[in-house]
């Protein structure tokens, strides 16, 4: 089995800054696009920001300028750098996986970590 594990979430005053970490585990397994999410109470899960295995980037339009995704593929970790938060960011923030394991592809989601952002 595959298993992401994220950290680094809480509380911080707008204008702040974060860093979020998500580390994926297992046995012989194979990671393509790595991908951070986030969902606030009463809405839909969202995409912030996606990086794939050869480091192309995407981003939120809401976020671009101020978030940075970057990977460490030797130690199938992803990174999410949030600067200058706004209290719109608060949210919960699940870290997610295309992961190539046992014969096919698959999704994979961390257990999700809140970010809150006070104005």
């Amino acid at each position: 089995q595959v298993q992401l594990v994220e950290s680094g979430g809480g509380l911080v005053q707008a204008g702040g800054s974060l860093r979020l970490s998500c580390a994926a585990s297992g046995n012989s397994f194979k990671i393509n696009t790595m991908a951070w999410f986030r969902q606030a109470p009463g809405k839909q899960r969202d995409l912030v920001a996606s990086c794939t295995s050869g480091d192309i980037t995407h981003y939120a339009d809401s976020v671009k300028g101020r978030f940075t995704i970057s990977r460490d593929n030797a130690k199938n970790t992803v990174y999410l750098q949030m600067n200058s938060l706004k209290p719109e960011d608060t949210a919960v923030y699940y870290c997610h996986a295309f992961v190539f394991f046992e014969g096919h592809y698959g999704n994979y989601w961390g257990q999700g970590t809140q970010v809150t952002v006070s104005s």
